[in-house]
């Protein structure tokens, strides 16, 4: 990805999360709209903080459904972005300890942190079938598009009563 393409993509991404409908409806449309367009990025989709709780549960997703529905703070990538407040940038799934497969087909993740008011709320979670695929305009990209969601993800945020 250029930075050309970049700005492309964040430009109508931000026209996507503009847009009508529900915050739920507006985020998904923006995981099937970035699987689409990039051709690397195989699974999108957002994990949800539950509010007062250390877990994550899964949210609006483009791609092969996934068994990880909840995921613990610490515990694979996901879980470690959340518990760090980081981004991760895994450019080879197979070379980390911690990791929680997907999928056989998973080469390679980014996730990226959402903060809404000061706290996590959630992440934007990509998955790639071909191994270190992801760029610095990628990362750019995507830790961009965290701020610009913060508001979505925190009116989707589950509530901690959910099983």
């Amino acid at each position: 990805m250029t930075a050309s393409e970049r700005e492309t993509i964040y430009r109508e991404a931000v026209a996507i999360l503009d847009g009508d409908g529900s915050a739920g409806m507006r985020l998904h449309r923006l995981c099937d709209y970035l699987r689409q367009c990039v051709s690397a990025y195989d699974w999108v989709g957002f994990y949800l903080v539950v509010p007062g709780e250390r877990l994550l549960v899964l949210g609006p997703f483009a791609g092969e459904p996934t068994e990880h529905l909840r995921i613990e703070f610490g515990r694979g990538i996901c879980g470690q972005a959340a518990e760090r407040k980081e981004t991760f940038v895994v450019d080879d799934v197979q070379t980390q300890s911690n990791y929680l497969s997907c999928s056989v087909k998973v080469r390679a993740e980014i996730v990226v942190p959402v903060f809404h008011a000061g706290q996590v709320v959630g992440e934007i979670d990509i998955d790639s079938h071909s191994v270190s695929p992801f760029t610095e305009h990628d990362r750019a990209l995507l830790e961009a598009l965290a701020l610009v969601v913060a508001p979505l993800v925190a009116q989707v945020a589950p509530s901690n009563s959910e099983g």
